[in-house]
């Protein structure tokens, strides 16, 4: 697979504009996390504690372009809680970042770590610009001024960062560099997801859908389905999904009939050839047109009649509109926030199983965890280490999840939220602060 100047999430290329059309994402995650908190009857000054943010900080960076101009950027950094450890989060650059997208994902990012089990608490970070835009040097020196900024708020003890939309190992590897420059001193554990040379973890590339690979793995033997052959559709073909059409084959043994990308999607009932489709991708910039293929759109992708469909592209995707069309028996959600309240809801009723977001693609801040680990006491694993280590914490957490919605007799979503808030609220109470 070639490594693209930009690693992209294939939902961040389709963009945010989805997200003012649709729902504000943040007012999602506090509904969400109100539902649990009915459910949980959780304490009140416990439930209001957990709907803000307990610290963020909006900065403003200026830049020197390559033509000697200086732009001024916009940036966040958001602090969601940290009653179980350090926060923990990806940093995204996009045109259309807002505040709002970046508390709720830092949100999200709280009761992923808490669901995975991780000593972390969650945070989130973005920029509001155009990389696609921007050199190399524009790039680094953006990097650099958003570290000189938030610096003061981050540390292997406080807050650490990871890449996420539109930024990739260099980009880290500038901000590690930039934060050491300031403390005086080589620093690799303020910032995961570097490159190897660096302190990355083995593993870091394909953790994402790999942990997404292990929790389908689990939900089939908790539903009696036979994999082995089984068809399979990814809406999104960035970073996650293109691993997601590799492992799903190499670990699962699923036929890949269908997957799109922000310009639409292809699909063939006798399965998709993973290495043509990639390189026509990579000539084409898009999987459209694919010979022997049918281009269908990223919404008719989502309504086949396969056994597992992976969101893995933007927001709010799976509506009340079109819920009730989905045939997927297990829909695995890559995607951050690709399904909205009240299509969770039509999908439990009509007994679909969902592998809710912060569950199926926590594999990524769970080999990022490792990778601090690992900086931390200076000895570095091989891949066959991280993956079993991985699959170990993936399938705890995907059975904890789904005894617990068994338990309450709620969907796969609210199990994962229910497991998480319990988590953090316990740690808040143990703390003395509510």
């Amino acid at each position: 697979m070639k490594e693209p100047l930009l690693e992209t999430v294939e939902h961040h290329a389709i963009g945010l504009s989805g997200i003012a059309r649709e729902r504000n994402p943040f007012l999602i995650a506090q509904q969400q996390l109100d539902e649990a908190a009915e459910i949980m009857n959780l304490d009140p000054a416990i439930h209001q504690l957990l709907r803000w943010p307990m610290r963020e900080l909006h900065v403003t960076i200026p830049v020197r372009m390559d033509d000697g101009t200086v732009k001024v950027f916009h940036g966040f950094r958001v602090q969601y809680n940290d009653a179980r450890g350090p926060t923990k989060g990806g940093i995204r650059y996009h045109p259309e970042e807002t505040i709002d997208t970046v508390r709720a994902l830092a949100a999200w990012m709280t009761w992923k770590t808490a669901v995975m089990d991780l000593p972390l608490g969650g945070g989130k970070g973005g920029i509001v610009c155009n990389p696609k835009d921007m050199s190399m040097g524009e790039l680094e020196r953006l990097s650099r001024g958003y570290i000189r900024q938030v610096g003061r708020i981050l540390g292997e003890e406080m807050d650490v960062p990871a890449p996420d939309v539109y930024t990739t190992p260099q980009i880290m590897a500038w901000m590690m560099d930039e934060y050491s420059v300031m403390r005086g001193y080589n620093v690799p554990g303020v910032i995961t997801g570097k490159p190897i040379p660096l302190g990355g973890s083995q593993g870091r590339g394909d953790a994402t859908a790999r942990g997404g690979m292990y929790c389908i793995r689990e939900a089939a033997k908790v539903l009696g389905i036979d994999l082995k052959g089984a068809t399979a559709a990814v809406q999104g073909y960035g970073n996650a999904g293109q691993y997601a059409h590799i492992l799903g084959q190499e670990l699962l043994g699923l036929k890949v009939v269908a997957v799109s990308d922000s310009r639409g999607g292809i699909y063939s009932p006798d399965g998709l050839d993973l290495q043509a489709v990639i390189a026509h991708k990579d000539k084409t910039g898009s999987v459209v047109n694919f010979p022997g293929a049918k281009n269908i759109t990223n919404e008719e992708l989502l309504e086949l009649p396969v056994v597992v469909l992976i969101p893995a592209a933007m927001e709010n995707q799976i509506t009340e509109q079109n819920a009730g069309n989905i045939q997927a028996r297990i829909v695995a959600e890559l995607a951050n926030g690709p399904t909205t309240p009240e299509a969770d809801q039509i999908l439990f009723k009509n007994g679909v199983y969902v592998i809710p977001d912060f569950l199926c693609n926590a594999g990524g801040v769970t080999v990022s965890y490792f990778e601090q680990v690992q900086n931390a006491y200076d000895y570095y694993w091989d891949v066959e280490t991280v993956h079993e280590r991985l699959d170990k914490k993936m399938t705890a957490a995907f059975h904890a999840v789904h005894k617990t919605a068994q338990q309450y007799g709620v969907h796969n979503r609210m199990g994962a939220y229910i497991v998480a808030v319990s988590r953090v609220a316990e740690a808040c109470k143990l703390r003395g602060w509510v």
